[in-house]
């Protein structure tokens, strides 16, 4: 410590605020009195922040750095009062003004802030933060604020997950704006649509328009991203087009889970949890040093029960949960500048399947009839003699899930002075076995088992500039080899029209290989231009398709072998504009590829398998992000317009005596929207969160196959009726409405926070179904209390509060009518402790 350390002369006030390591800045000239000064600091980590704003400032100013020493500022730009530039660039740390004479400025650290220095340090600030809690993001390959990051941008949090019954990534639908999932037919195969833009597809061997990323890893396959959400720090969703800063190219977004990190502090924790139907729910982690330079982290999960349907039969129940996984992390830290990560994570599924529903009286090819279900837990399921054995399973069978998931990662992080090296190496495998009744009846009409083997490798390299100058860069490259095998087998035994079992299998090989880049550069303080670009090469190998009548005796239906490749390239360009401390306004223009690929569904013809062509969208958005009232009240605004060309949408053609189901291209059609969202902290500890969508897409040129005339001598189609699309509607929900209010207060020493959020989805139309899936409410609610340490908390919660009845997709894949929901109320109760 210097001398003139020593000097200062508030030094022995600020080693009374703080047990910690104590930085100072120090510029001797005096401080100018002035209403106003001109202020520009990049975003930086906030230590560095506090560094330039003395120096621009010409105060000393004194401040406690433990606290603070993962955090980073924002930009600060403008004129301003030296009291408002040091709270706007503290505004949501740990950090408060203790005092300030005009010459010296002293920083200490919030009482409470002290006081829970025994959680993660991202946790301890966002619950005793006065106004909005700031979350930091790595969206942009950098850590940044979420507000200051000029795209559409949600983040949720780990206690929100939690509260919000996030269990897997389908559970973000309730919490995102703009955001749809649908579980394909109640199984496991979902469907990610953001701002409209997504298809439906129940094969496994399609890529999502919308990337799914966990710890910066691809997951390209929907099956693939079922697996347990658990030890969360943050998922982030970027809405839009994206490809020019990492990973994959993708036409809908990004959904990013970041999973806990290694430290070097001892810390632990787990929470249970109770409810409704026997569910019980389990969490856990530890984190602590094992040597100077080496760290680690280990995270379990077990769910289990739950099983709130019921065989309208024979009253056997369904639904349980039978989930089990585990995450290990190792952090080498060799240098100063430069971090190694090791990552391994291995998972086993073997729940219930869901159950579907019959919208309609049902009579199979026996001639029993099944009424509708009335009973929103009614459900119904059968399994033939012969498809059990075909399938391994027992005679009994009930719709079930038998899937395992695991993976290996490296990741290097090395600091060369100019510029930061990230490189990513990743394997991922999954296995999906999966048994589904999509009659819903005992009737075999439509009993279905998938089995996929699904292997992903996958490498990244990335060098970016420093962030802390004018012109900023960072350029990649990408490649990845995709394997997926296998298919699925249909049972048909009890349809009039077939009385047979179908089975379909294929090969499917992937490569693709891609450069970005992307740049930002300061054209003034407050004015900001960015853009990127990005070139794929991919091929997709389609091997060995066949659809094969393998009961009552065998027939070749089809066989074939396809090819598909893509050059193609996409981008973005951004206007970012600070037009205050505290707000700015972007506009963007970007252009996203989804890979095209191939229909594996049963099949008659070879023709049924050729290639549909890439997705292509060209995004224009107009976006706002503010925060008002010292930090007391968040809006953030969008408008968006998408051009589209070759749409992918799930479409039927005509060939022969056969009407097949396909993937087809539309080639264009439009979108346009927008969001709003508002956070509002009132008063110190209630917050409330809201946020409305608003979405509309129509086909521009489209000439669809409705129907044909069969002749009928030869039975085949010779004339095929086409209908004009243009002009017709998406099938897209025009509304969603998210929010949620909660507010901590205290009873004696100790916490209370009751805390309700819910979700609005407007009607939209199924095309499978021909009918329209009704709008809905969805309610949950907490009740939390805690000691005076925090160190427990324990939570009564409600899913579902109002019991509503939640139609998630409408489907007739044979000729009974069925329908997917989501669970029944249920409550229950959880501990949570962290030590």
């Amino acid at each position: 410590m210097s001398a003139r350390f020593r000097r200062a002369p508030l030094f022995a006030a600020l080693l009374a605020t703080s047990a910690v390591c104590t930085t100072s800045v120090l510029f001797t000239a005096p401080a100018l009195a002035a209403p106003a000064r001109s202020f520009t600091i990049p975003a930086q980590p906030l230590a560095s922040a506090l560094t330039q704003l003395a120096r621009q400032g010409d105060v000393q100013i004194f401040f406690p750095q433990g606290p603070i020493a993962s955090m980073r500022s924002r930009p600060l730009n403008g004129a301003m009062p030296l009291d408002a530039a040091v709270r706007a660039l503290i505004a949501n740390s740990p950090l408060e003004l203790r005092s300030n004479d005009g010459k010296t400025i002293v920083l200490g650290q919030k009482l409470a802030a002290r006081e829970g220095e025994g959680k993660d340090s991202a946790v301890a600030a966002g619950d005793y933060a006065s106004g909005i809690a700031e979350i930091t993001v790595t969206a942009q390959r950098r850590e940044q604020s979420a507000q200051d990051v000029p795209v559409a941008l949600t983040v949720i949090g780990a206690e929100e997950a939690q509260n919000r019954n996030i269990q897997t990534v389908t559970d973000l639908e309730n919490s995102v704006p703009s955001l749809e999932v649908d579980q394909q037919f109640g199984g496991g195969q979902p469907q990610f649509r953001l701002r409209g833009v997504g298809g439906t597809d129940y094969a496994a061997n399609n890529t999502n328009t919308v990337g799914v990323y966990v710890d910066e890893v691809a997951l390209p396959y929907g099956v693939m991203t079922q697996g347990a959400l658990f030890d969360i720090e943050r998922i982030e969703v970027l809405r839009g087009p994206q490809g020019t800063l990492y990973g994959r190219n993708t036409t809908g977004g990004a959904i990013s889970v970041i999973t806990g990190t290694p430290s070097h502090d001892f810390h632990a924790g787990f929470d249970v949890s109770y409810g409704r139907f026997d569910a019980f729910e389990m969490n856990g982690f530890v984190t602590g040093g094992l040597s100077e330079t080496l760290s680690a982290r280990v995270a379990v999960t077990s769910n289990q029960g739950g099983a709130w349907q019921y065989n309208r039969d024979t009253g056997e129940k369904l639904g349980d949960k039978d989930t089990k996984a585990i995450r290990g992390k190792l952090r080498w830290e060799p240098s100063a500048t430069t971090t190694i990560d090791f990552a391994g994570d291995y998972m086993r599924d073997k729940s219930d399947g869901r159950g579907l529903q019959l919208l309609q009286d049902f009579t199979d090819g026996s001639g029993r009839k099944y009424p509708a279900d009335t009973d929103h837990r009614a459900t119904g399921w059968g399994i033939s003699t012969q498809f059990a054995q075909l399938i391994g399973a027992d005679s009994d069978a009930k719709p079930y899930r038998d899937n395992t998931g695991y993976g290996a990662q490296a990741r290097l992080t090395s600091d060369l002075g100019f510029g930061t090296l990230t490189a990513i190496g990743a394997h991922r495998h999954f296995t999906r076995k999966e048994f589904n009744d999509w009659d819903a009846t005992s009737s075999n009409e439509a009993g279905t088992y998938f089995f996929n083997d699904i292997d992903v490798d996958s490498g990244e390299v990335r060098l970016a500039s420093k962030q802390d100058q004018r012109f900023r860069w960072l350029v990649g490259g990408y490649h990845s080899a995709e394997n997926v095998g296998g298919g699925f087998l249909s049972d048909f035994t009890q349809y009039a029209g077939a009385g047979s079992i179908f089975k379909t299998t294929y090969d499917q090989k992937v490569n693709t290989s891609a450069v970005f880049g992307n740049a930002e550069y300061d054209l003034a303080p407050s004015l900001t231009l960015s853009g990127g670009l990005r070139f794929e090469h991919e091929t997709r190998d389609l091997e060995n398709f066949k659809t094969e009548i393998v009961y009552p005796s065998y027939t070749l239906r089809a066989s074939s072998d396809r090819h598909l490749k893509m050059n193609e390239w996409s981008g973005r360009a951004a206007l970012d504009w600070r037009f205050a401390p505290t707000a700015h306004a972007y506009a963007s223009v970007s252009r996203g590829v989804k890979s095209g690929g191939f229909t594996t569904y049963n099949s008659s013809i070879p023709s049924q398998s050729d290639p549909y062509n890439p997705e292509k969208i060209t995004a224009y958005e107009l976006g706002l992000k503010s925060e008002l009232f010292d930090n007391h009240l968040r809006v953030n605004l969008s408008g968006f317009y998408y051009d589209y060309r070759d749409y992918q949408l799930q479409g039927v053609i005509y060939t022969g005596n056969t009407r097949v189901g396909r993937i087809l291209n539309a080639p264009r059609a439009h979108l346009y929207g927008g969001e709003l969202e508002v956070t509002v902290v009132p008063v110190e500890g209630f917050q409330i969160t809201q946020s409305f969508a608003y979405k509309m897409g129509r086909f521009d040129e489209y000439m669809a196959p409705v129907s044909a005339t069969q002749d009928p001598a030869t039975g085949e189609y010779s004339q095929i009726q086409y209908q004009d699309y243009d002009g017709v509607r998406l099938n897209l929900p025009k509304i969603d409405y998210k929010g949620s209010a909660s507010w901590q207060f205290p009873i004696a020493d100790w916490s209370v926070t009751p805390e309700v959020n819910w979700n609005y989805r407007s009607s939209r139309w199924s095309e499978s179904d021909v009918s329209t899936i009704p709008a809905y409410w969805l309610a949950n609610a907490n009740f939390t209390i805690a000691p005076p340490d925090k160190a427990f908390r324990v939570t009564f919660w409600v899913h579902n509060l109002f019991d509503n009845y939640v139609q998630e997709t409408r489907n007739r894949f044979i000729s009974a009518r069925t329908v997917s929901t989501n669970p029944v109320r249920t409550f229950g109760v959880r501990l949570n402790y962290t030590y």
